[in-house]
This record gives C-alpha cells, structure tokens and sequence, in this order.
C-alpha cells in the first residue's frame, strides 16, 4: 500500500457553514492535496473513536459540486450527539481537490483518509461508511487497510462490472459530473479500466471478515439491485444485513437508513471499550 501518511494538524477546525458549504480541512494523499469537511467533539482529546465517510459518485450535470453536500451536516451529527472525530473526504477530481476521477485512486483517497485521522488527528480508531460508491469502496477500504476497525456500506453496489463493461460511458458521465476535465484523458486508459475490474466490494467482504461489516439497502431500490447487499453480506459470513422496506437508493435521506447507521457506531464504540 503506499504511503499516505498526512504530518499531524493541530490547527481548530472550523464548523461547516451550510450556507457556503465550503470543505474546512485538507489532507494528503500520495502527491495530491485532496479536500474534505472535518468534525471534531467539543471540547474533544486525544484517542477518540474517528470515522470516515464517504459519498457516492456524483450524478449528472455538476453532480460533483451537488453530491457531498449534506454529508458535512451528517458529520456534525457524528461528532456533536456521540463524541467521533468524522472525516468526509472530497477525493481526487471532486471541488477542491487536485486530480481526476479514477476508481482506484478514490479507493486511495479513502484509506489516506482514514490513515489522516490516525496520524494526523490521533484517534484511537477508526472506520469507514459510505453511500453508494463510497460505501463499496469503504468496504475495500477496510479490507486493504488491516488498522479500519470495520466498515459499513449503504446501498452499495457489490462490484463495478457495469461500469467495467462500458469504461468510455462512464468516463462521459465522469466528465459531466466535472470529476474529470472536459478536455482531459485518463493517461493510460487501460490502467484506468483496469480499476473498475479490480475492485469488488463482494470479494473485500470476505477478506475483511472477521471484523464487523453493517449492510443497509432499500428494498425498492432501482439504481443498485438489492441482491448486491445480500451477495456483500453472504460473503463477508456474518455481516450485519439490514433491509429497510419500501427505501429507494438515496439512503443518505432517509432517517432510518441514518439511525442503523448511527446505532452501529454506536455498538462498535461500546465493543471497543469492553474488549
């Protein structure tokens, strides 16, 4: 795995202002300098639970500014109401950060995240959640990165082979979501294809097995069929499947997609403090 390693922030994090929503915080991953929205407890220390949480890939003309928009209101939540230190990354070709799209450097992205609260903001441990894309690559995440204590994915697919099947297509809809520049081409698009193949949220299931793994999907869900959350479930062995009836995709909306979120943190927190 390369060195993600961010130098340690003491620097008072501001609080997010919906009215601008503007990231308040940078981090490092490989040469990039990437943005994201920080959430630290009041008052909060050192060894704190930290979490990070990743958005879906971005849907239609300028999904890129639209897609991680609420997310900053979910991390003050975290933080104010249960006391972690929340990271939600804006990875390579998102507002703000440098570079363009590519599925494996978003998977980058994620663990330089989680490896930016450890080092830089010194948590005592951290996992990964995510929505969509974010919650697939989440999973592969804490399957790659053996110090994520667990990971929870949200109406995530169970691999990428759709958009393996047709890489050109998705790099137009990555162009007209603004993650890659209109006039610029992946330098080597083969490598480029490559990640969309290599990178499966089912076969992370089972490597990161046996630490916990939450599974929420809607069962009305039209964008990722729900088969895929019982095929990441199935493979992990003793993940934690939660169905929520009539729920579409945007789980991210629904508040009670939230509260099984919310609880599960919650849980893991209180295991950590027993073992």
């Amino acid at each position: 795995m390369r060195d993600c390693a961010a130098s340690a922030d003491d620097r008072p994090v501001e609080p997010f202002d919906p009215a601008t929503n503007v990231p308040n915080h940078t981090y490092r991953s490989g040469d990039l300098t990437l943005a994201a929205h920080l959430e630290r407890p009041p008052g909060s220390g050192l060894d704190l639970p930290g979490v990070v949480i990743c958005h879906g890939f971005p849907a239609g003309e300028g999904g890129g500014a639209n897609s991680p928009a609420t997310f900053p209101e979910l991390a003050a939540r975290i933080a104010r109401e249960m006391g972690w230190v929340v990271i939600v990354p804006a990875p390579r070709g998102m507002p703000g950060s440098e570079g363009s799209f590519s599925l494996d450097g978003w998977l980058e992205d994620i663990i330089a995240a989680a490896d930016h609260l450890l080092v830089g903001q010194r948590v005592g441990s951290v996992w990964a959640a995510g929505f969509g894309t974010g919650g697939a690559l989440a999973v592969c995440a804490a399957a790659a990165d053996q110090r994520i204590g667990g990971a929870a994915v949200l109406a995530g697919p169970a691999d990428f082979s759709g958009w393996a099947a047709n890489p050109r297509r998705l790099l137009l809809h990555a162009r007209e979501a603004g993650v890659i520049d209109e006039d610029s081409q992946p330098t080597d698009f083969d490598r480029w294809t490559a990640g969309l193949t290599g990178i499966s949220a089912e076969h992370a299931a089972e490597a990161l097995a046996p630490r916990p793994l939450l599974v929420v999907h809607g069962t009305d869900d039209d964008i990722v069929p729900p088969l895929d959350a019982r095929a990441v479930a199935a493979a992990h062995g003793a993940g934690d499947l939660r169905m929520i009836n009539r729920a579409g995709h945007h789980l991210r909306h629904d508040p009670r997609a939230i509260a099984i979120l919310l609880g599960w943190l919650d849980r893991q927190r209180r295991l950590l403090g027993s073992a």
